[in-house]
């Protein structure tokens, strides 16, 4: 259960990091509602997943996916462009996080 709330964290976080660009500096008040709202969620559910995964796991799944995650919206829904350092970036990021996640013994609570 502690990755489906780390699962909702992502999802909450991406939406409302999203919605924070939408909202112009919080002057437009339907973006700016969920940016608030979201980052409520995503902290709120990342604090239950912290119950069962250690921090600096769930923190590096967490911001590690949501950063590869909220570039990609961004890349599609407004065009912004990604050049072949950030695509690499990206990549290194996933592959950190899979990383700590299989082959390191950091990821049991001691």
């Amino acid at each position: 259960m502690a990755y489906v709330y780390l699962l909702i964290a992502i999802a909450a976080e991406v939406t409302a990091t999203f919605c924070l660009t939408l909202s112009n500096g919080f002057t437009r008040p339907g973006p700016s509602c969920v940016t608030v709202v979201g980052y409520g969620v995503a902290f709120y559910s990342l604090s239950l997943a912290l119950r069962a995964i250690p921090t600096g796991v769930a923190y590096a799944i967490w911001s590690g996916i949501g950063t590869v995650l909220i570039t990609l919206v961004c890349r599609v829904v407004l065009g912004q462009k990604l050049d072949l350092a950030a695509v690499v970036g990206m990549t290194l990021i996933i592959c950190g996080v899979l990383v700590m996640n299989l082959l390191s013994g950091g990821g049991a609570h001691g």
